[in-house]
């Protein structure tokens, strides 16, 4: 027995100082006000343990905010109440028997029995994403499929959870007792359901603040909106304890929390070294017919254009993170509280952020809020993980009001990286031409801008951080860009003095190349002219300052 509420399977830091601890579920929400975060083994499963256990048990047992008051005021209570604490608590006795994670007929998030025709299992390092399996073979992994990986049990419950939200696409195997199984297999199988997103959570000073931060305030929830440990009898029309699944839309937040995208059964045996798992069976889960719009934690790309039917609504997905790509280029979307931006094609950002939106000015003006951006780049038809997405960036309050001072400093500051970038990209170009060579593919190579933006990373977390102090002050926030556009300068000179100092010989006297029936000569006197001209007219105080200095 395993009981996840009790045992010590989830690693904590403190608040204060002092050692990370190892504690269960209940202690960590009774306590959540004395944690500061999660320490897990991958940051993708810092949001698998927060919606498919953290979240719904806080939300099934309290209760959602009904309007933004509410849910101020239990932010600013700092820690659970004591009548909240006792809730919890009877929640916890009332239903303690779903949590056992090898309970022989209530397995926790798992279907008890689950077994194939055959009788086959495989190994337990297809729970686990950083583990050679199959095709899915991470580069310079230190073991291959044939290495056995006995998983502790606390392992086994964090990437039993992963599994239920990140778990590849393509084949699964075929359970006994699933109608859909065709020569032992399940085709079609789409990856977890947070695979299709770009995870966004808002992160507080402590677990408690955490926990209130991913919690949307408003709609009630619905009768039939259930976690999965309530939807276990083999008679519920939604029951997730048994082979059978269906595809269809989520009932409500604790359903889409929840989700049970798999057919799992763990496989526990006593070893040398204790219980641990070293076979388990993944099969096909609950598939869902359409991402639902109440889905809290990522941002939308919504298309505006002109829809062919006349009663059509706009078009919305889910926009995802892109590797290589710091989270502090989306800022545009990230800080969409008011929907779309772009007259064609714009964003919405998630309601999560909406809603903080709402509540900013119940905040204290310099709260470290902090986002925490999470996803996984799926290769092959989505059945082998390339890439694991994480990034953290502070996140001013004041940046949530969009006719504030922050917000328009934020997004300016933005903007301007990417202009310095392709002012580098361009001068690189001339120079090539100059050269006699063609500029670099925008899709291919390593390009001078690239390096730019990498450079300039630390100075646009600078940024943010410093304007959490700034609030409405319009000399601190100019103060804070000025200081911005300076230091941004000499990095994007930097940049260009190497592009500068490599360019190939025959640059100084040019070449001249038609296009489209028009002459131009390229050479290193105008490309350096150029990329000038360009710097000055993206960081414009930097260029007022110089030109009054001068005078």
């Amino acid at each position: 027995m395993f009981n996840i509420l009790d045992e010590p399977w989830l690693t904590v830091r403190p608040a204060a100082s002092g050692p990370a601890e190892e504690v269960g579920v209940r202690q960590l929400l009774l306590e959540a006000d004395r944690f500061a975060d999660l320490v897990v083994d991958l940051p993708t499963q810092k949001p698998a343990i927060f919606r498919q256990l953290l979240l719904p048990i806080v939300v099934d047992a309290l209760g959602r905010p009904a309007n933004a008051a509410g849910w101020a005021d239990r932010f600013r209570a700092e820690s659970f109440a004591r009548d909240e604490r006792e809730r919890l608590d009877a929640y916890f006795d009332e239903h303690r028997h779903h949590f056992d994670l090898f309970h022989p007929d209530d397995p926790f998030a798992q279907v008890p029995g689950l077994r194939t025709a055959k009788g086959e299992t495989k190994g337990s390092a297809l729970l686990v994403a950083t583990a050679a399996t199959g095709n899915n073979v991470p580069l310079f992994a230190s073991r291959t499929e044939g290495d056995p990986l006995e998983l502790t049990p606390a392992e086994a419950a964090r990437w039993l959870l992963h599994t239920h939200c990140w778990d590849t696409a393509a084949i699964k195997t075929g359970a006994v007792g699933d109608s859909k199984v065709k020569a032992g297999k399940t085709t079609g199988n789409p990856t977890g359901p947070l695979g299709q997103l770009g995870v966004v959570m808002p992160v507080g000073r402590t677990l408690y603040e955490t926990l209130l931060l991913n919690i949307p305030f408003g709609q009630a929830l619905l009768g039939d909106d259930l976690p999965q440990w309530k939807r276990r009898d083999a008679g519920h029309p939604l029951s997730c304890a048994t082979p059978a699944w269906e595809s269809r839309a989520p009932r409500g937040l604790l359903d889409t929390w929840t989700w049970q995208s798999r057919r799992i059964r763990l496989i526990p045996e006593e070893t040398a070294a204790g219980l641990r798992v070293t076979r388990v069976i993944v099969a096909a889960g609950d598939r869902i017919r359409l991402l639902p719009d109440h889905e809290p934690h990522t941002a939308w790309a919504v298309d505006t254009r002109k829809p062919t039917a006349k009663s059509a609504p706009p078009s919305y997905r889910p926009r995802r993170h892109q590797p290589g790509r710091a989270a502090w280029r989306g800022l545009d979307a990230l800080l969409a509280v008011n929907g779309t931006r772009d007259e064609r094609t714009g964003f919405q950002t998630s309601e999560l952020l909406r809603s903080l939106a709402e509540t900013r000015e119940r905040l204290p003006s310099a709260y470290p809020l902090q986002l925490e951006l999470t996803g996984i780049t799926y290769g092959n038809q989505s059945a082998v993980i390339e890439d694991v997405f994480f990034d953290e960036i502070p996140l001013p309050v004041a940046a949530l009001d969009p006719d504030g001072i922050v917000y328009d400093s934020l997004l300016e500051a933005v903007d301007q990286a990417e202009k310095l970038a392709n002012a580098v990209n361009l001068l690189s170009a001339d120079l090539r031409r100059a050269a006699g060579a063609d500029p670099i593919p925008w899709d291919k190579g390593q390009r001078p801008g690239d390096t730019l933006l990498h450079a300039l990373d630390p100075l646009v977390r600078r940024l943010l951080t410093g304007l959490r102090t700034a609030g409405e002050d319009f000399e601190r926030s100019e103060r804070g860009l000025e200081a911005w556009e300076q230091r941004a300068g000499r990095e994007a000179w930097q940049v260009a003095e190497q592009v500068l100092a490599t360019a190939a010989p025959g640059v100084f006297t040019g070449r001249t190349v038609t296009r489209d029936g028009k002459d131009s000569t390229f050479r290193l006197s105008t490309a350096e002219r150029g990329f000038r001209s360009r710097v000055d007219g993206i960081l414009t105080r930097r260029t007022a300052a110089r030109r009054a200095t001068a005078s």
